[in-house]
């Protein structure tokens, strides 16, 4: 279904690139009959997991709009620009009665869950008085104005924060890798000043060791490059490396048949080439580096092949990309290994965030800690009251000669001797 593609390709298929942690897609298809492949009609592929925070609801109005027929047909002549621009968004008035029904009650719902959100945020912050419309503006995939109702502006501001968005997701994702190898650096230098001298030269040591271990790998191929690609051929799909057609390859690897190398199916390609490098049961391989050094092998072939900046690499693409000198004399390809990820300076800076960041939980800590103590202060205080109260009613009791009762209350009958 074309129309799919297009919208889903851009709003979906455009955040594969979350999808980091995932190992090669299996290729079913009968190699000795490669020349006469045809085009199967697969079962529903579940929309991957985007991130964003409100991947539920762009999930949700995609599925509902996929039941209109007018918007279905309109989709499958739109291109990728009439969708980002959001001229598409105005064939929203024309669907039908049913279709907008259920769409307003999912913005009412996802109304409702971020309002419940903000809730719980300023409960922890122990604010009130707070407005929750005014709040809602920082939420910019729907109007919020009308909380009521989904019009075309919510369709194109949707599309439009999915886009920035997913766009924006590979520059955070890599701003995170270099927090957390700085936190590794920085936790294996703490741990350091735990030891003695003795101890601390053995770990230095080991450290170096596994170190030069990790960095002694075979050779890794050029993402994109022909070597990188006749490899697959022959190592994954097992075919013979004289007889490699790049027209087939990118039919064998374009597994849901949609005409088009996405993200996903992308990645999946260099997972020879990482396996060269990473062993998740060798010590000194660190499977996130394994994901950042997956994630920048794609963007690398991307920007080498995807002419048109759709994030999705059509056959011609693919064939003028083998055409090149590039493809056939790539340069040589450089591992995170041989990288720097972040200077001396910039990990001090790190280190200063996170000891700010450790007083202001210790600060939070102590504070919770008084609170507690008050709170058993006035809780035992409390109790030696009720002691106090009942002792003084049982003494009047036996004044007026009434029985006694038990400390909850209950009358006690003591047996004449």
């Amino acid at each position: 279904m074309r129309w799919k593609t297009i919208l889903l390709q851009y709003c979906f298929l455009l955040v594969t690139c979350v999808l980091t942690a995932l190992e090669a897609v299996p290729i079913d298809i009968d190699k000795t009959k490669v020349q006469n492949i045809q085009p199967v009609e697969s079962a529903k592929i579940e929309a991957p997991d985007t991130g964003l925070y409100y991947d539920e609801y762009l999930k949700q109005v995609i599925d509902v709009l996929e039941t209109d027929k007018h918007f279905r047909e309109k989709l499958q002549k739109a291109d990728i620009e009439e969708i980002k621009s959001g001229r598409l968004s105005k064939e929203l008035d024309l669907v039908s009665h049913h279709v907008r029904t259920k769409l307003d009650e999912l913005k009412r719902q996802e109304v409702g869950r971020l309002r419940m959100l903000i809730k719980a945020k300023l409960d922890t912050l122990q604010d009130i008085g707070m407005d929750h419309q005014a709040l809602l503006k920082q939420f910019d995939h729907l109007n919020h104005l009308n909380p009521d109702k989904f019009e075309s502006t919510d369709l194109d501001m949707l599309i439009k924060a999915a886009t920035s968005d997913l766009e924006h997701y590979d520059k955070t994702r890599h701003e995170e890798f270099k927090r957390y190898e700085m936190m590794k650096e920085h936790e294996r230098r703490e741990y350091l000043k735990t030891l003695n001298e003795e101890k601390r030269r053995e770990e230095e040591s080991k450290f170096e060791e596994m170190k030069k271990k990790h960095e002694n790998h075979p050779k890794v191929n050029h993402p994109g490059s022909k070597d990188q690609l006749k490899e697959v051929w022959e190592e994954t799909d097992g075919l013979d490396p004289n007889d490699f057609d790049p027209k087939t390859f990118f039919i064998l690897h374009d597994v849901n048949n949609d005409g088009f190398l996405d993200e996903q199916e992308l990645e999946a390609l260099f997972t020879k080439e990482l396996e060269k490098v990473y062993d998740p049961k060798n010590e000194e391989d660190d499977m996130v580096e394994m994901e950042e050094e997956r994630l920048r092998m794609r963007e690398h072939v991307m920007n080498e092949v995807d002419t048109n900046k759709d994030r999705l690499v059509t056959l011609e693409e693919f064939l003028k990309a083998t055409e090149k000198k590039e493809f056939l004399e790539p340069d040589s390809w450089e591992t995170l290994d041989q990288q720097q990820f972040f200077t001396e300076e910039e990990l001090r800076e790190y280190e200063n965030i996170i000891a700010l960041q450790e007083n202001e939980l210790k600060k939070k800590a102590d504070e919770l800690q008084k609170q507690k103590e008050e709170l058993q202060r006035q809780h035992d205080q409390l109790e030696a009251q009720k002691l106090e109260y009942h002792q003084q009613m049982e003494q009047k009791k036996l004044q007026q000669g009434i029985s006694p009762s038990g400390p909850t209350g209950e009358l006690k009958f003591e047996p004449h001797i």
